[in-house]
């Protein structure tokens, strides 16, 4: 290895998406040789590569990277392909080009050999009481799946509801920023058995199909009992604000979307949630349901309301008419309000415009609208479109 008196150019590249401790280590190690530089590969490679969106944009992995003090200077790879860095290396002109020992290959051996690089293989070692990380090991230990959170029309999705009358329900996907808790409105059960298809991520591919297909997946036509609605699926897989028009049926006969940046930002400033508890064991939020034509009219009406003001981003309008969606739930499912659920709504109602329970409620989170987001709540983020 060089001593201070002759620096030499050392180059290493990759993705680092989801930069970790074991990426942190391989630049210490790498820069032991000379001063470290790195090539990135862009977000039209990653996609390209990996079939899938980037977790961070080129321009925040560039950011990162180079706030690593190992590393002398950072570029986006201009190329393509596994060998993307070859405009970078002719740019860096770099004395040794090194790689971690399962990203070596014959073509980077071969292309240092016709430049006259020297070639350097390391083996992942992380630093002392470290855990040895990789990429692939981080996505297996954790979901990257969405959650869903239902804004207005809750239980239309349900033919026993939709009967006395056709409607909407609105939802919107949100990114896992936290780990949510289980039994909690936020679509878990739905969530769980997605993972059993798509372990990390969704894949990149029509939304509305991979709805279909976690709505079918999970419900068995050979089972007899409950059939989880399909705003569920629906609300995690399909990105943005989303509202599904349910008539009488398991499925919406129309399904309507906004991706529009100005609405979804104002949606996320202004929408929060609040933990309470999960739903206890043996609840049944359907126990003493009053389902009636005037009641299912109140719950159609006001979330043609909610989304005619969240289009217009009404905050006044949009928290009447949440309101009123979260009444006429109750006024169906009286059971929703479990015991506890009151005092956590005495708390939080001062501190916003309006508010309800996430999903089928008995417990779980509520969802606020407020001005601005109080201390305490977590604040939201809409996945956006991914294709």
């Amino acid at each position: 290895m060089e001593t201070e008196a002759k620096r030499k150019k050392v180059f290493v590249s990759g993705c680092y998406d989801m930069l970790h401790s074991g990426h942190v280590a391989f630049f210490k190690e790498a820069s032991k040789y000379g001063d470290l530089y790195v090539g990135i590969g862009s977000d039209a490679t990653i996609e390209q590569l990996k079939n899938r969106k980037t977790v961070y944009s080129e321009r925040e992995r560039l950011y990162m990277v180079k706030a690593i003090r190992y590393v002398t200077d950072a570029f986006i790879n201009t190329g393509s392909g596994m060998m993307d860095f070859v405009e970078t290396v002719e740019r860096v002109k770099p004395d040794i080009f090194v790689v971690n020992s399962d990203g070596g290959s014959d073509d980077k051996r071969e292309f240092c050999r016709q430049r006259g690089i020297e070639y350097v293989e390391l083996e992942r070692t992380p630093d002392a009481g470290l855990k040895a990380r990789s990429t692939t090991s981080l996505r297996k230990e954790s979901s990257h799946l969405p959650y869903r959170v239902d804004l207005a029309g809750t239980w239309i999705d349900q033919p026993y509801v939709s009967c006395f009358g056709a409607g909407w329900a609105i939802t919107v996907s949100i990114e896992p920023t936290i780990e949510f808790m289980e039994r909690a409105g936020m679509s878990t059960s739905t969530r769980n058995a997605a993972r059993k298809i798509w372990p990390y991520e969704l894949p990149a591919y029509n939304e509305e199909m991979l709805a279909r297909l976690l709505f079918c997946f999970e419900n068995d036509p050979e089972h007899e009992g409950h059939i989880s609605g399909a705003q569920d699926a629906i609300g995690i897989c399909m990105s943005g604000l989303c509202r599904h028009y349910y008539d009488n049926r398991y499925w919406p006969s129309r399904i309507e979307t906004c991706h529009d940046e100005d609405i979804l930002t104002w949606l996320e400033s202004h929408l929060c949630l609040v933990p309470m508890f999960p739903r206890r064991p043996g609840t049944s939020v359907v126990k003493g349901k009053s389902v009636t034509p005037e009641k299912v009219k109140a719950l159609t009406t006001a979330a043609d309301n909610c989304w005619q003001a969240i289009l217009a981003k009404d905050l006044e309008k949009f928290a009447q008419a949440y309101q009123a969606s979260f009444e006429a739930q109750i006024a169906m499912f009286p059971a929703m309000m479990a015991e506890g659920v009151q005092d956590f709504i005495n708390i939080w109602s001062g501190k916003s415009l309006a508010w309800k329970m996430t999903g089928a409620g008995g417990g779980g989170y509520l969802a606020l609208i407020v001005e601005n987001v109080p201390e305490g709540a977590i604040p939201i983020k809409i996945r956006r479109y991914n294709q």
